[in-house]
């Protein structure tokens, strides 16, 4: 029966880790609990080396700082219900605690979005208008744009998920995954989800589409200054300035890309691989980001080997 009262009686949703492969759960605990806990090792890392080093109080690294937080939450809210399916195959979740993890997940991919695009205007600014980056990227104005990129992910994830509480669900509880996704429980309701359907479409589109477009037409012109600068010497050191970012981006849209083709075009693809694919994209960017900072950033570097040899 559809009240006006959010659905809280019915019974909780049942996750899902590898179906056919319970058996197996502890081992792949064990990969999932190491990719975990460098993760949470480095960017814990990362954001106590930019808040301790005045070397990195820049906003290059505020923005960093941004993607590390972002990359640790989203870690945190998947990583209990997942290994708990895992360890000990505690598959329960009440709707309440469903709906609220769904919200934080999407709401951090589209912030995560937001702040590469955010680093991609940094760069931008930094190099096609080097003498003003002082006075345009100043503290307050770094802060607005992480407060203006956090308000947009978490504010235009209401509307879909707000209707979750109020749909019946009168058939089956079972998820697909060890986590729940908007997509997955949407599908559950025994309610008309027109909307739930279209939303995520065009949110989509005016979110990760847009930011990507916007961060290629970015590059083209950082690019078009470049290639004017004479010396060989300085076009390489401020294209290294961007590297770093650029494999953050190419990390984080390519497996966007690949999920979405998953869903898309792998209908006759082994579930598994379904489920593979979209742990990949809820864990490769996070893993990777401080990695490929730490590897590309000479700041950073030596910001790691003070704090080791301290």
């Amino acid at each position: 029966m559809h009240t006006m009262w959010p659905n809280i009686s019915a019974a909780p949703f049942l996750l899902t880790g590898f179906p056919g492969l319970e058996a197996a759960h502890p081992w792949i605990s064990i990969p999932f609990f190491a990719i975990y806990v460098s993760v949470l090792l480095g960017n814990g890392t990362l954001i106590y080396l930019i808040k301790d080093d005045h070397n990195l109080h820049e906003p290059m690294y505020y923005f960093l700082a941004m993607l590390a937080g972002t990359d640790l939450t989203v870690t945190l809210t998947t990583m209990p219900t997942v290994m708990a399916v895992l360890w000990v195959n505690h598959r329960e979740i009440r709707h309440g605690a469903c709906f609220l993890q769904a919200y934080i997940i999407h709401s951090l991919s589209i912030v995560e979005s937001g702040v590469l695009l955010a680093m991609s205007y940094d760069r931008f600014v930094a190099i096609c208008t080097p003498l003003h980056y002082n006075s345009t990227l100043t503290n307050s104005r770094v802060i607005k744009i992480g407060l203006g990129v956090v308000m947009r992910g978490f504010l235009s994830l209401v509307p879909p998920i707000l209707p979750l509480f109020w749909f019946p669900y009168c058939s089956s509880h079972v998820l697909s995954h060890a986590f729940c996704l908007h997509q997955d429980v949407m599908k559950l309701a025994c309610a008309d989800i027109t909307f739930n359907r279209v939303y995520p479409v065009v949110l989509v589109a005016l979110t990760f589409f847009l930011d990507a477009l916007i961060i290629v037409f970015s590059y083209v012109l950082i690019l078009k200054t470049v290639m004017g600068i004479a010396s060989g010497e300085e076009r390489t050191k401020a294209l290294n300035t961007c590297v770093s970012h650029i494999s953050c981006v190419l990390v984080f849209y390519i497996t966007v890309i690949g999920l979405t083709f998953i869903h898309r075009f792998g209908k006759h693809a082994p579930h598994v691989v379904h489920i593979t694919m979209s742990y990949v994209y809820f864990l490769f960017p996070p893993f990777m980001n401080p990695i490929i900072y730490s590897i590309k950033t000479k700041q950073i570097q030596r910001s790691i080997i003070h704090l080791i040899s301290v």
